[in-house]
Protein backbone atom coordinates (compact mmCIF):
# COMPACT_ATOMS: atom_id res chain seq x y z
CA UNK A 1 0.00 0.00 0.00
CA UNK A 2 1.46 3.36 -1.07
CA UNK A 3 2.14 5.93 1.61
CA UNK A 4 0.49 9.38 1.43
CA UNK A 5 2.98 12.09 0.52
CA UNK A 6 3.22 15.00 2.95
CA UNK A 7 3.27 18.45 1.30
CA UNK A 8 6.69 20.06 1.43
CA UNK A 9 7.27 23.58 2.73
CA UNK A 10 7.19 25.16 -0.74
CA UNK A 11 3.75 23.70 -1.40
CA UNK A 12 2.48 24.95 1.97
CA UNK A 13 3.74 28.47 1.26
CA UNK A 14 2.16 28.41 -2.21
CA UNK A 15 -1.16 27.31 -0.72
CA UNK A 16 -1.06 30.07 1.91
CA UNK A 17 -0.35 32.69 -0.77
CA UNK A 18 -3.33 31.48 -2.79
CA UNK A 19 -5.61 31.56 0.29
CA UNK A 20 -4.45 35.08 1.23
CA UNK A 21 -5.08 36.30 -2.31
CA UNK A 22 -8.60 34.87 -2.25
CA UNK A 23 -9.22 36.48 1.16
CA UNK A 24 -8.00 39.86 -0.09
CA UNK A 25 -10.12 39.74 -3.25
CA UNK A 26 -13.39 38.27 -1.96
CA UNK A 27 -13.56 38.82 1.81
CA UNK A 28 -11.65 41.95 2.79
CA UNK A 29 -13.60 44.43 0.59
CA UNK A 30 -16.85 43.42 2.26
CA UNK A 31 -15.61 43.98 5.80
CA UNK A 32 -15.91 47.83 5.45
CA UNK A 33 -12.87 48.55 7.63
CA UNK A 34 -12.41 52.35 7.90
CA UNK A 35 -9.20 53.92 6.67
CA UNK A 36 -9.58 56.78 9.15
CA UNK A 37 -11.23 55.81 12.40
CA UNK A 38 -11.56 59.40 13.64
CA UNK A 39 -13.51 60.55 10.61
CA UNK A 40 -15.77 57.51 10.65
CA UNK A 41 -16.50 57.90 14.35
CA UNK A 42 -17.57 61.51 13.86
CA UNK A 43 -19.75 60.68 10.87
CA UNK A 44 -21.39 57.72 12.55
CA UNK A 45 -22.15 59.72 15.68
CA UNK A 46 -23.78 62.45 13.60
CA UNK A 47 -25.76 59.93 11.55
CA UNK A 48 -27.20 58.55 14.76
CA UNK A 49 -28.11 61.99 16.05
CA UNK A 50 -29.84 62.86 12.79
CA UNK A 51 -31.45 59.66 11.63
CA UNK A 52 -31.83 57.22 14.52
CA UNK A 53 -34.91 58.31 16.41
CA UNK A 54 -35.07 55.19 18.54
CA UNK A 55 -33.10 56.50 21.50
CA UNK A 56 -34.33 58.19 24.67
CA UNK A 57 -33.09 61.58 25.85
CA UNK A 58 -31.34 59.98 28.83
CA UNK A 59 -29.22 57.85 26.51
CA UNK A 60 -28.46 60.06 23.54
CA UNK A 61 -25.17 59.63 21.71
CA UNK A 62 -22.39 62.08 22.35
CA UNK A 63 -22.46 64.91 19.85
CA UNK A 64 -19.36 65.64 17.79
CA UNK A 65 -17.68 68.81 19.06
CA UNK A 66 -15.84 69.74 15.86
CA UNK A 67 -16.46 69.36 12.13
CA UNK A 68 -14.55 66.70 10.20
CA UNK A 69 -11.05 68.21 9.92
CA UNK A 70 -10.82 67.49 6.18
CA UNK A 71 -13.72 69.84 5.32
CA UNK A 72 -12.48 73.22 4.04
CA UNK A 73 -13.76 76.08 6.16
CA UNK A 74 -15.18 77.86 3.12
CA UNK A 75 -17.47 74.88 2.44
CA UNK A 76 -19.03 74.97 5.90
CA UNK A 77 -22.39 76.54 6.51
CA UNK A 78 -22.36 77.85 10.09
CA UNK A 79 -25.48 78.77 12.04
CA UNK A 80 -24.94 80.51 15.37
CA UNK A 81 -27.96 80.50 17.68
CA UNK A 82 -26.58 83.26 19.88
CA UNK A 83 -27.48 83.25 23.57
CA UNK A 84 -29.28 86.58 24.05
CA UNK A 85 -31.53 85.57 26.94
CA UNK A 86 -35.27 85.78 26.31
CA UNK A 87 -34.79 86.93 22.72
CA UNK A 88 -33.71 85.74 19.28
CA UNK A 89 -30.52 86.34 17.30
CA UNK A 90 -29.14 83.96 14.66
CA UNK A 91 -25.98 84.48 12.61
CA UNK A 92 -25.53 82.44 9.42
CA UNK A 93 -22.34 82.35 7.34
CA UNK A 94 -21.29 80.46 4.24
CA UNK A 95 -17.93 81.27 2.71
CA UNK A 96 -18.03 85.03 2.11
CA UNK A 97 -21.77 85.56 2.62
CA UNK A 98 -23.46 86.50 5.88
CA UNK A 99 -26.99 86.70 7.22
CA UNK A 100 -28.49 87.81 10.53
CA UNK A 101 -31.98 86.77 11.62
CA UNK A 102 -33.15 89.12 14.40
CA UNK A 103 -30.82 91.01 16.72
CA UNK A 104 -31.89 90.27 20.28
CA UNK A 105 -33.30 92.84 22.69
CA UNK A 106 -31.92 96.20 23.81
CA UNK A 107 -30.35 94.68 26.91
CA UNK A 108 -28.11 92.52 24.70
CA UNK A 109 -27.36 94.90 21.82
CA UNK A 110 -23.71 95.38 22.85
CA UNK A 111 -23.34 91.60 23.30
CA UNK A 112 -24.68 91.03 19.79
CA UNK A 113 -22.40 93.62 18.19
CA UNK A 114 -19.36 92.29 20.06
CA UNK A 115 -20.16 88.69 19.11
CA UNK A 116 -20.53 89.62 15.44
CA UNK A 117 -17.26 91.55 15.43
CA UNK A 118 -15.54 88.60 17.11
CA UNK A 119 -16.62 86.54 14.07
CA UNK A 120 -14.91 89.13 11.84
CA UNK A 121 -18.24 90.31 10.46
CA UNK A 122 -18.04 93.72 8.79
CA UNK A 123 -21.10 93.61 6.53
CA UNK A 124 -24.21 91.56 5.89
CA UNK A 125 -25.70 90.31 2.66
CA UNK A 126 -29.03 89.84 4.46
CA UNK A 127 -30.48 91.05 7.72
CA UNK A 128 -33.97 89.84 8.61
CA UNK A 129 -36.09 91.49 11.28
CA UNK A 130 -38.73 88.80 11.59
CA UNK A 131 -41.34 91.03 13.27
CA UNK A 132 -41.42 94.29 15.27
CA UNK A 133 -41.27 92.96 18.82
CA UNK A 134 -38.51 94.26 21.08
CA UNK A 135 -37.06 90.82 21.81
CA UNK A 136 -36.35 90.40 18.09
CA UNK A 137 -35.52 93.90 16.83
CA UNK A 138 -34.41 95.58 20.07
CA UNK A 139 -30.76 95.38 19.02
CA UNK A 140 -31.38 95.89 15.31
CA UNK A 141 -30.70 99.63 15.43
CA UNK A 142 -27.20 98.93 16.77
CA UNK A 143 -26.58 96.35 14.02
CA UNK A 144 -27.72 98.83 11.36
CA UNK A 145 -25.45 101.52 12.81
CA UNK A 146 -22.40 99.27 13.13
CA UNK A 147 -22.46 97.16 9.95
CA UNK A 148 -23.02 97.64 6.24
CA UNK A 149 -26.19 95.88 5.09
CA UNK A 150 -26.96 94.94 1.50
CA UNK A 151 -30.55 93.69 1.92
CA UNK A 152 -32.81 94.31 4.91
CA UNK A 153 -35.92 92.12 4.98
CA UNK A 154 -38.83 93.09 7.23
CA UNK A 155 -42.57 92.43 7.08
CA UNK A 156 -44.99 95.28 6.36
CA UNK A 157 -45.97 95.43 10.00
CA UNK A 158 -45.49 98.38 12.31
CA UNK A 159 -45.31 98.95 16.02
CA UNK A 160 -45.39 102.09 18.17
CA UNK A 161 -42.71 100.78 20.53
CA UNK A 162 -39.49 102.74 21.19
CA UNK A 163 -37.53 99.76 19.84
CA UNK A 164 -39.27 99.93 16.48
CA UNK A 165 -38.87 103.70 16.32
CA UNK A 166 -35.14 103.30 17.00
CA UNK A 167 -34.86 100.90 14.08
CA UNK A 168 -36.61 103.38 11.78
CA UNK A 169 -34.27 106.15 12.96
CA UNK A 170 -31.20 103.99 12.30
CA UNK A 171 -32.50 103.11 8.82
CA UNK A 172 -33.00 106.78 8.03
CA UNK A 173 -29.54 107.64 9.33
CA UNK A 174 -27.93 104.98 7.10
CA UNK A 175 -30.26 105.70 4.17
CA UNK A 176 -31.36 102.09 4.31
CA UNK A 177 -34.74 100.84 3.13
CA UNK A 178 -36.43 97.55 3.94
CA UNK A 179 -37.77 94.99 1.49
CA UNK A 180 -40.97 93.16 2.40
CA UNK A 181 -40.68 89.68 0.88
CA UNK A 182 -43.55 87.67 -0.55
CA UNK A 183 -44.42 84.10 0.38
CA UNK A 184 -42.64 81.82 -2.07
CA UNK A 185 -39.82 84.27 -2.85
CA UNK A 186 -36.42 82.58 -3.08
CA UNK A 187 -33.04 84.18 -2.39
CA UNK A 188 -29.56 82.87 -3.13
CA UNK A 189 -27.01 82.61 -0.35
CA UNK A 190 -23.71 81.49 -1.85
CA UNK A 191 -24.17 77.75 -2.55
CA UNK A 192 -27.35 77.73 -0.45
CA UNK A 193 -30.75 79.32 -0.95
CA UNK A 194 -33.69 80.23 1.23
CA UNK A 195 -37.42 80.49 0.61
CA UNK A 196 -39.94 82.73 2.34
CA UNK A 197 -42.69 80.64 3.95
CA UNK A 198 -44.45 83.49 5.77
CA UNK A 199 -44.58 87.26 5.55
CA UNK A 200 -47.33 89.88 5.70
CA UNK A 201 -48.39 92.97 3.73
CA UNK A 202 -50.06 94.69 6.69
CA UNK A 203 -49.99 94.72 10.46
CA UNK A 204 -51.89 91.74 11.92
CA UNK A 205 -53.69 91.93 15.25
CA UNK A 206 -51.11 89.51 16.65
CA UNK A 207 -47.64 90.77 15.72
CA UNK A 208 -46.15 87.31 16.26
CA UNK A 209 -48.00 86.21 13.14
CA UNK A 210 -46.19 88.85 11.10
CA UNK A 211 -43.03 86.77 11.54
CA UNK A 212 -40.98 86.19 8.43
CA UNK A 213 -40.38 82.43 8.26
CA UNK A 214 -37.61 81.08 6.04
CA UNK A 215 -36.41 77.64 5.01
CA UNK A 216 -32.71 77.49 4.13
CA UNK A 217 -31.33 74.64 2.03
CA UNK A 218 -27.65 73.72 1.74
CA UNK A 219 -26.85 70.51 -0.09
CA UNK A 220 -28.81 67.68 1.53
CA UNK A 221 -29.52 69.67 4.70
CA UNK A 222 -32.32 72.14 5.43
CA UNK A 223 -33.14 74.55 8.25
CA UNK A 224 -36.40 76.20 9.29
CA UNK A 225 -36.40 79.56 11.08
CA UNK A 226 -39.82 80.43 12.45
CA UNK A 227 -39.56 83.68 14.41
CA UNK A 228 -42.55 83.80 16.77
CA UNK A 229 -45.10 82.42 14.28
CA UNK A 230 -48.07 80.94 16.11
CA UNK A 231 -50.48 78.10 15.33
CA UNK A 232 -52.56 80.02 12.78
CA UNK A 233 -49.44 80.55 10.65
CA UNK A 234 -48.38 76.94 11.12
CA UNK A 235 -51.74 75.83 9.67
CA UNK A 236 -51.30 78.33 6.86
CA UNK A 237 -47.83 77.02 6.03
CA UNK A 238 -49.06 73.42 6.07
CA UNK A 239 -51.77 74.39 3.57
CA UNK A 240 -49.42 76.42 1.35
CA UNK A 241 -47.96 73.50 -0.59
CA UNK A 242 -44.44 74.78 0.13
CA UNK A 243 -41.89 72.33 1.48
CA UNK A 244 -41.63 72.33 5.29
CA UNK A 245 -39.45 69.24 5.80
CA UNK A 246 -36.24 70.38 7.48
CA UNK A 247 -33.40 68.70 9.32
CA UNK A 248 -33.18 71.48 11.92
CA UNK A 249 -36.07 73.47 13.42
CA UNK A 250 -35.74 76.74 15.31
CA UNK A 251 -38.70 76.26 17.65
CA UNK A 252 -41.14 79.17 17.35
CA UNK A 253 -41.83 81.73 20.07
CA UNK A 254 -39.19 80.49 22.52
CA UNK A 255 -40.99 77.18 22.99
CA UNK A 256 -44.36 78.72 23.89
CA UNK A 257 -47.46 76.54 23.62
CA UNK A 258 -48.93 79.21 21.33
CA UNK A 259 -46.86 77.49 18.62
CA UNK A 260 -45.44 74.09 17.69
CA UNK A 261 -48.55 72.15 16.78
CA UNK A 262 -47.81 68.44 16.71
CA UNK A 263 -49.06 68.29 13.12
CA UNK A 264 -46.66 71.06 12.20
CA UNK A 265 -43.67 69.41 13.86
CA UNK A 266 -44.53 66.14 12.13
CA UNK A 267 -44.69 68.01 8.80
CA UNK A 268 -41.26 69.53 9.44
CA UNK A 269 -39.95 66.20 10.76
CA UNK A 270 -36.71 67.62 12.18
CA UNK A 271 -33.78 65.68 13.59
CA UNK A 272 -32.65 68.62 15.72
CA UNK A 273 -34.59 71.43 17.43
CA UNK A 274 -33.18 74.64 18.91
CA UNK A 275 -35.01 76.80 21.44
CA UNK A 276 -33.80 80.36 22.05
CA UNK A 277 -34.94 81.20 25.56
CA UNK A 278 -33.87 83.01 28.72
CA UNK A 279 -33.07 81.17 31.93
CA UNK A 280 -35.88 81.35 34.54
CA UNK A 281 -37.90 83.73 32.37
CA UNK A 282 -41.24 85.07 33.61
CA UNK A 283 -43.20 83.47 30.72
CA UNK A 284 -42.42 79.90 31.70
CA UNK A 285 -40.79 79.29 28.31
CA UNK A 286 -40.26 76.75 27.02
CA UNK A 287 -43.60 75.35 28.06
CA UNK A 288 -43.45 71.82 29.42
CA UNK A 289 -46.00 70.63 26.89
CA UNK A 290 -43.74 71.61 24.00
CA UNK A 291 -40.61 70.14 25.58
CA UNK A 292 -42.45 66.88 26.21
CA UNK A 293 -43.75 66.86 22.64
CA UNK A 294 -40.25 67.23 21.20
CA UNK A 295 -38.96 64.51 23.51
CA UNK A 296 -41.81 62.16 22.65
CA UNK A 297 -41.08 62.65 18.96
CA UNK A 298 -37.42 61.81 19.65
CA UNK A 299 -36.10 65.16 18.43
CA UNK A 300 -32.69 66.09 19.81
CA UNK A 301 -33.30 69.47 21.47
CA UNK A 302 -30.84 72.21 22.39
CA UNK A 303 -31.69 75.30 24.47
CA UNK A 304 -29.75 78.52 24.83
CA UNK A 305 -30.70 78.77 28.52
CA UNK A 306 -29.02 75.42 29.13
CA UNK A 307 -26.40 75.20 26.36
CA UNK A 308 -25.50 78.86 25.81
CA UNK A 309 -24.69 79.77 22.23
CA UNK A 310 -25.29 76.81 19.90
CA UNK A 311 -23.43 76.48 16.60
CA UNK A 312 -24.48 74.06 13.88
CA UNK A 313 -21.94 73.53 11.11
CA UNK A 314 -22.73 71.63 7.93
CA UNK A 315 -20.87 70.45 4.86
CA UNK A 316 -24.21 69.93 3.13
CA UNK A 317 -24.30 66.26 4.09
CA UNK A 318 -24.16 66.19 7.89
CA UNK A 319 -24.69 68.59 10.79
CA UNK A 320 -22.11 69.03 13.53
CA UNK A 321 -23.27 70.64 16.75
CA UNK A 322 -21.11 72.54 19.21
CA UNK A 323 -22.42 74.12 22.40
CA UNK A 324 -21.01 76.71 24.73
CA UNK A 325 -21.86 74.55 27.73
CA UNK A 326 -23.42 71.19 28.43
CA UNK A 327 -27.05 71.34 29.51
Amino acid sequence: MAKKRKPNSAQVITLLIILFALFKVYVLPNMNIPENNTTLDVQQTEKVSQNDNNFQNSDKPKEPTTPIPSIPEENLLKIHYIDVGQADCILITLNDQTMLIDAGDEAHDDDVVNYLKAQNITEFDYVIGTHPHADHIGGLDSVINEFAIDTLLMPKAVNTSPSFESVLDAMEHKNLSATSPKIGDTYSFNAAEFTILNSVDSTPENLNNASIVIRLVYGEQSYLFTGDAEKAIEYQMMDSGLTLKSNVLKVAHHGSNTSSLEKFILAVDPDIAVISVGKDNSYGHPHEKIVNRLNRLNIKTYRTDENGTIIISSDGKFNYVTVEKEG
